[in-house]
């Protein structure tokens, strides 16, 4: 049987792997992807300088009052998405790199960058 402490491993390994390839710069920054069981988080870093640009979760003003008591954790993902290309559009960002870290680009990861891409980011 394997252990948490190798299924961390395993999955600081991964985030290693795809974050090693991704490089963020103010006119492109990188989105990052964080997800929780109950929430989902995104945030635009600007690498070079060590910068949070912006970001936006499922549990920000803007998102909590278009959550009603039916909505999905998929559909809430969509709408952080858009949100977060609401916020990079009024910063002046239209391309993004996107890290979804060692998430599988599946469910929510991708509800997030279907939500951003509606809402006009380019990746």
């Amino acid at each position: 049987m394997i252990s948490n402490k190798h299924i961390q491993i395993r999955a600081q390994r991964r985030r290693l792997r795809t974050k090693k390839r991704l490089h963020g710069t103010a006119t492109k920054p990188r989105l990052v992807v964080f997800r929780s069981s109950q929430q989902i988080y995104a945030q635009l870093v600007d690498d070079q300088k060590g910068r949070v640009l912006g970001g936006c979760s499922s549990l920000s003003p803007e998102i909590r009052s278009q959550i009603s008591n039916g909505l999905k954790k998929v559909e809430i993902s969509k709408l952080v998405g858009q949100a977060l290309a609401q916020k990079a559009a009024a910063k002046g960002i239209s391309q993004v790199i996107f890290d979804r870290s060692f998430y599988l680009y599946h469910g929510r990861v991708k509800a997030l960058a279907e939500g951003a891409r509606q809402g006009g980011l380019k990746f």
